[in-house]
């Protein structure tokens, strides 16, 4: 990734080119990391100002652009994703029907909240909504929304303070992480009372 960052940098013109088509080849599963176009793009921005908006439609267009090829990626290959030696490790049958839940009961915010989750939850969640056949529009119009909100608040952090955040954010992304994490136990929870409370409503003895 390192070597990468820096083919970029030195071709700054190109950049925003290069960084899009980088960001459309993660939604193929392939490990480029968003979080580090992001501040790639923040950063060659803060020394070119008169290219910021280039940055941000690079960066920003291929992200989301890459939500839409994962989506598409789980609605195409739908149960042969999971045998697949390209698919996350996350990608399994247990995570696939609590993200159904979760998509079933908070609808975009989902999409919202698990745009600020690392570790490969994000690529899970399109991939998801595509192998579940969630309506691709509702998922373009929420995904855009959640794209433009987390590129915002990233690129704007990355272009006013640079490395200083960098290691905020990654402590951030801890906390969100381990919030989710929390949420996943708590909806599994949930369930299984709710289902020994109805095995024990139908069980008179």
């Amino acid at each position: 990734m390192e070597a990468i960052t820096a083919f970029i940098a030195q071709y700054t013109y190109l950049a925003p080119l290069l960084i899009f088509g980088l960001l459309l080849l993660a939604g193929f599963n392939l490990p480029i990391s968003e979080d580090a176009m992001l501040f790639l793009s923040a950063y060659l921005a803060k020394d070119h100002p008169h290219l910021i908006l280039w940055f941000f439609a690079g960066v920003f267009m291929g992200a989301y652009l890459s939500d839409l090829i994962s989506y598409w990626v789980g609605r195409i290959l739908g149960g042969k994703l999971m045998t697949s030696r390209f698919a996350p490790k996350a990608l399994n049958r247990a995570n696939i029907d609590k993200v159904n839940g979760f998509y079933t009961r908070y609808g975009m915010l989902t999409l919202i909240f698990g745009r600020f989750i690392p570790f490969g939850v994000r690529n899970v969640l399109f991939m998801t909504a595509g192998l579940s056949h969630m309506n691709f529009g509702k998922f373009a119009f929420a995904d855009f929304v959640a794209c433009m909100i987390s590129n915002v608040i990233y690129f704007t952090l990355y272009y006013l303070y640079g490395q200083a955040v960098v290691a905020y954010i990654k402590k951030s992304n801890v906390v969100i992480f381990s919030v989710a994490v929390g949420v996943v136990l708590l909806f599994v929870a949930t369930r299984l009372y709710r289902r020994r409370k109805e095995a024990n409503a139908q069980d008179p003895s």
